[in-house]
């Protein structure tokens, strides 16, 4: 607030002080994808503030007066662009109102500028900050009948604005969930069993409580599963904690930890094995049909030439730059926690359940975090420190170092696909198959919609049960727009916690659909963008049985795919085939160079992206030349400078994830510790990444995702045009690329 305070409050979004300084809460949890510039914005342009005269504020946690608060699925902008817009509109309307009393004039005559209600007649106008005590007191307006602004009026949205938390950011000054601070904190690291679901025997804890400046071990094996139905809200696992003074003497006491694990039967489990029982599924027909148009079987033995391939995908660790923490104080019964969380509702229910107090009496604070995708939706790391202060009857402040983050979370799951598809004697596409093998089991109850209660079991029926974020939809690309298809799985069961990571399924299935429908292309002789805009030109099963197979199909997070509009999806490929200069690739790029080019759909945005790379012939290393991203994420971008670094950070992260990204299974354990065994894209290997909007006449979603799913079959793709090899399995193995 300004001087002497908030004078009014006008509603949950917008305080006002004397002096005109306006403070807008900002909703939902800020993880680097520039929400807490990005809404107050809205707000702020249809409360016609001056945008110099704003501050944002984390808004506390309380969805009766925010409803849902929570970062993920980009969904922040399009649950929220409409009734941020009529917060704004609201206190506009309160100001003008307070204005027009004072004056004694019709509401109708005033008007509004840059923090300033006007009225033209008589040359009068007052400041907010004037007005912010008699707005207050005025009847709130109707949300739903107040008055919009007119788009072309906007003057901060569509205005590129510098991050609000950036200046601080930069000098250091402490706002992550890794910096609080509390009076008498102590410091505590948990150490897991290395193998998922192990129990702890025994630990040396005499011998770890007496290191100087160690307060406490404690051996934590919960009687039962403190976690929620819901896969990525992993509660309280067994573990030994230590608490100390510093989290230095805490972590290198840590070091000197024996424990004696009963590893349990997940230590039979390991990557190698996971493949292996990958490729025997392939060979037998699918377990469950996710769907079944036309008569793909007929239609691929008459097919003029077919086409097979096999693509896998590895586990991924999600690699945010602060490490999971959460810093706890639990007092007369109640538990009061700073986190870095995604998610902030569903922390306070599990931290309620695992600790047996009311939800009431959990208040959790957001903090900024440092990265997030999709990590921090979990909550393990919360009801973990709320736990351990609860036992030391101290603050506590857990942090989890680099390597017990890195193989202590839930990943992005591996998958395989077994495509096959059939071409017609013009090189059209007339029959698709996939056989997918993924994580999970086989069951008699359908799949529900996300937040809907199980359905009831069908007996003789058989459905896919797949781990969290292992799916894959019925609806997924090239479903409706080939006539024969058949999307089949097969399940194997794992011990390894999956769940979502930025662009949910669609990170994965991406690489594998766009990949394999390159090779269509070419097999059938034809330029890859012409070939996909003949795809989408059509649907050719116009009424397509309801999604039988996961929750995020094609679109992510349970956007449903009967949203997808093949005609944005050919706009985007147009656009982006003129910005690369695709159709003279081939007379101007030298031996050894090549471009690749994929268009994805998920969570609402379109984007095409075509990578240009060379690769060196000695050793077969890539380097990435320049990406160019043509996306539709409707209208109007709200912040488009942080637009635009929202598509190149997914860019590159997709970049990241082919060239480097996984992690790998033995004996039912992580075996990588660091990041010098998970090679995350370096400044010097990131490419120029050109990015433009389509203007649509659709209403803005939201950008944290949409970009990254098509960045690695257009890498891919474009290694195949640079050397003729094809990469059917992630990350990319430079040693095959040697020539």
């Amino acid at each position: 607030g300004g001087e002497a305070g908030d004078a009014g409050i006008l509603n949950a979004y917008i305080s006002i002080a004397r002096d005109g300084i306006i403070t807008i809460q900002s909703k939902c949890p800020e993880i680097g994808q520039g929400i807490k510039t990005s809404l107050p914005m809205v707000v702020a342009d249809e409360l016609d503030a001056d945008w110099k005269d704003v501050r944002t504020e984390q808004a506390p946690v309380d969805p009766r007066l925010y409803g849902a608060q929570f970062a993920g699925g980009s969904f922040s902008t399009p649950m929220n662009w409409d009734p941020l817009r009529r917060a704004g509109a609201a206190g506009r309307a309160m100001l003008v109102t307070a204005a027009a009393q004072q004056w004694g004039v019709p509401a109708a005559e005033c008007t509004t500028s840059a923090g300033k209600v006007l009225h033209k007649t008589s040359g009068k106008s007052l400041g907010y900050g004037k007005l912010a005590e008699a707005a207050a007191r005025v009847t709130a307006p109707d949300l739903k009948t107040v008055t919009l602004k007119d788009p072309k009026d906007f003057t901060i949205i569509g205005t590129t604005r510098p991050g609000v938390d950036s200046p601080r950011i930069v000098k250091g000054i402490p706002m992550f969930g890794i910096d609080a601070q509390l009076p008498g904190m102590r410091y505590a690291v948990y150490m897991k069993c290395p193998v998922f679901g192990g129990t702890v025997v025994s630990a040396n804890v005499d011998e770890i409580k007496a290191i100087k400046g160690v307060r406490n071990v404690f051996i934590v094996n919960p009687s039962a599963p403190t976690g929620l139905p819901d896969g990525m809200q992993m509660g309280l696992i067994p573990g030994v904690a230590i608490i100390a003074d510093s989290w230095w003497i805490a972590n290198k006491a840590s070091d000197s930890l024996k424990v004696q694990w009963n590893e349990g039967e997940m230590a039979q489990q390991s990557s190698e094995g996971y493949a292996a029982t990958a490729a025997q599924l392939a060979k037998l027909p699918p377990q469950v049909t996710i769907r079944s148009d036309g008569d793909a079987k007929t239609a691929m033995a008459s097919a003029a030439r077919t086409v097979e391939a096999a693509y896998h995908y590895p586990f991924v660790y999600h690699a945010t730059m602060e490490p999971m923490n959460s810093t706890a104080s639990f007092k007369d019964g109640k538990l009061e926690i700073w986190a870095p969380t995604q998610n902030p509702g569903a922390g306070r229910t599990l931290i309620s359940k695992t600790l047996g107090i009311p939800e009431q009496d959990v208040i959790v604070h957001v903090t900024r975090s440092g990265g997030g995708f999709g990590r921090r939706l979990g909550s393990d790391f919360m009801v973990e420190a709320a736990y351990l202060s609860k036992l030391q009857g101290e603050p506590v402040k857990l942090l989890h170092n680099r390597t017990q983050d890195l193989q202590h979370e839930y990943f992005r799951p591996a998958g395989w696909h077994n495509f096959k598809a059939g071409l017609d004697a013009n090189g059209e596409l007339v029959a698709f198959t996939d056989h997918f093998v993924s994580f999970g089991g086989v069951s008699d109850v359908p799949p529900s919609p996300p937040g809907a209660p199980p359905a009831a079991p069908i007996p003789g029926k058989k459905f896919p049960r797949f781990n969290d974020s292992a799916d894959m939809g019925a609806t997924e690309f090239p479903a409706k727009y080939v006539r024969n298809l058949e999307f089949g799985a097969s399940m194997m069961e794992s011990g390894v916690p999956t769940g979502p990571m930025r662009a949910p399924g669609a990170n994965a299935l991406a690489f594998a659909f766009q990949s394999f429908l390159d090779e269509v292309a070419h097999a059938a002789g034809k330029d890859p963008i012409e070939y996909a805009i003949g795809l989408y030109s059509q649907e050719r099963v116009p009424s397509p049985p309801p999604p039988a197979g996961g929750r995020r199909g094609g679109g992510g997070m349970g956007f449903p795919m009967a949203g997808f509009d093949g005609k944005r999806a050919i706009a985007v490929l147009q656009e982006v085939r003129e910005r690369s200069g695709w159709a003279t690739r081939r007379s101007q790029l030298p031996k050894g160079t090549g471009m690749g080019v994929a268009m994805y759909w998920s969570h609402l945005g379109y984007f095409a992206e075509v990578a240009q790379v060379t690769v060196a012939p000695a050793d077969g290393s890539v380097k990435v030349d320049k990406v160019w991203v043509v996306g539709d994420v409707g209208t109007p971008i709200i912040n488009p400078g942080a637009a635009e670094n929202q598509v190149q950070g997914g860019v590159i992260d997709g970049i990241s994830q082919a060239l480097g990204l996984k992690v790998t299974l033995e004996n039912g354990r992580i075996i990588q510790t660091n990041f010098h065994e998970y090679p995350l894209l370096r400044m010097n290997m990131a490419p120029p990444v050109e990015v433009h909007f389509l203007q649509t006449n659709n209403p803005p979603t939201g950008l944290g995702e949409p970009s990254l799913p098509p960045a690695l079959p257009a890498l891919c793709n474009a290694i195949f045009a640079a050397t003729g090899k094809r990469i059917r399995n992630l990350p990319v193995d430079t040693a095959l690329l040697k020539t």
